[in-house]
């Protein structure tokens, strides 16, 4: 029988997204995938159509962004250069028997390929408010994935999120039943490495981006005092601050400031430290709802956890007793939780790691998964 065709959009560097490559390792088990993406091809992809690398997937030619103002969202619909520059090869490269559409802005190419094919809608946050930190993106973006949401989620077979807060939040607003696929890392053997009673190692990954706090983390170690280290694994990222971190950082001996590591290494890396540090404001309800990649990433390397609050964060920690949350995400707050842990807390809270660690991989989402699409492709027989 001929193999079912799967087709895969994501205006991102897929074979650098985390997300969408577990997503793509789930998809090629049921037929034969052809991705739209950034950058070069995916592993697992049969065939690739690349959006160059200039091409922004958002209308920001002047007239896209006129007409972004002007809230005239059905008309600059599939004008973005990203999406015209691949338009007509993605929809002749059909049909399909499956279309995974990854968030908001690949809704207008995903249901232009699709035919009648379904379309399984992965929301990776809450798309109203992707970046509405920013205000020309609030103001302009911001109306046009809420369009986009409106215009396409009710008609998409399926829809997932990434935390049971936002899955909730596009049922209650957008009326669609939305099933939690976390950005869970791939299960790691591994075991707690052992706590040194005069050292805590801290360690915090991800963009060198000014509202991840990285400032407040490096203040909070140097008024913690000798018993505790700080190590920075940062990704540079445009408007990110990483040279004002190094330069903060050279200021005291026990903060080091290291090259980003590829996402399969970095449960290993991560496994020679204590407790894995974040604090994030909450600014929007992506935020408020978040559930990070790191957050299983230090789970996976075996680490306790000390993050600021927020609800799918907060229920983690404590359902499996992960570690620490503090009180709100200043320096103050950081140093009040750690001045008195002990290396008997830490371990406790690294063996508890240990034990959740299958749980909080990507096994029970992939499960979800699968029969996702499972259920997708008998229907659409």
């Amino acid at each position: 029988m001929k193999p079912r065709q799967i087709l895969c959009v994501s205006f991102s560097p897929i074979h650098a997204d985390s997300r969408v490559l577990r997503q793509l390792e789930v998809l090629r088990e049921h037929g034969e995938v052809t991705t739209v993406g950034y950058g070069p091809a995916p592993a697992g992809a049969e065939r690739h159509i690349e959006v160059p690398e200039h091409a922004a997937s958002l209308p920001q030619t002047p007239l896209g962004v006129l007409k972004l103002a002007l809230r005239m969202h059905r008309s600059v619909e599939l004008t973005a250069p990203g999406e015209k520059a691949v338009l007509d090869e993605v929809v002749s490269s059909g049909p399909y028997d499956l279309v995974v559409a990854n968030d908001a802005r690949a809704f207008p190419l995903a249901f232009a390929a699709a035919g009648g094919a379904p379309v399984l809608a992965d929301m990776h946050e809450w798309a109203p408010e992707e970046r509405a930190t920013v205000f020309v993106w609030r103001v302009l973006v911001g109306p046009y994935m809420q369009h986009l949401c409106e215009a396409y989620l009710p008609k998409a077979a399926a829809v997932i999120s990434v935390s049971a807060g936002l899955a909730g939040l596009y049922t209650e607003r957008f009326g669609v039943a939305t099933e939690v696929v976390r950005n869970a890392a791939d299960f790691r053997t591994a075991v707690p490495s052992p706590v040194d009673p005069t050292t805590i190692r801290l360690v915090h990954s991800g963009t060198a981006d000014a509202e991840r706090n990285i400032m407040e983390l490096i203040e909070a170690v140097e008024r913690l005092g000798d018993r505790f280290t700080l190590d920075l694994y940062l990704l540079e990222v445009p408007g990110g601050h990483l040279q004002q971190i190094k330069t903060r950082a050279a200021s005291t001996p026990r903060v080091t400031v290291h090259d980003p590591v590829p996402p399969d290494s970095l449960p290993t890396v991560l496994n020679q430290y204590d407790l894995g540090v974040f604090l994030y404001p909450l600014k929007t309800l992506s935020h408020l709802y978040h559930l990070p990649n790191k957050f299983f990433d230090f789970v996976q390397a075996r680490l306790g956890l000390v993050f600021s609050p927020a609800p799918e964060i907060d229920a983690h920690i404590g359902e499996y007793g992960l570690g620490i949350i503090t009180a709100d995400t200043t320096a103050d707050a950081l140093v009040d939780a750690l001045r008195d842990i002990t290396a008997d807390d830490v371990t406790g809270f690294k063996q508890a790691a240990d034990r959740s660690a299958r749980a909080l991989s990507s096994e029970p989402d992939r499960a979800v998964q699968h029969a996702l699409v499972e259920r997708l492709l008998a229907a659409d027989r």
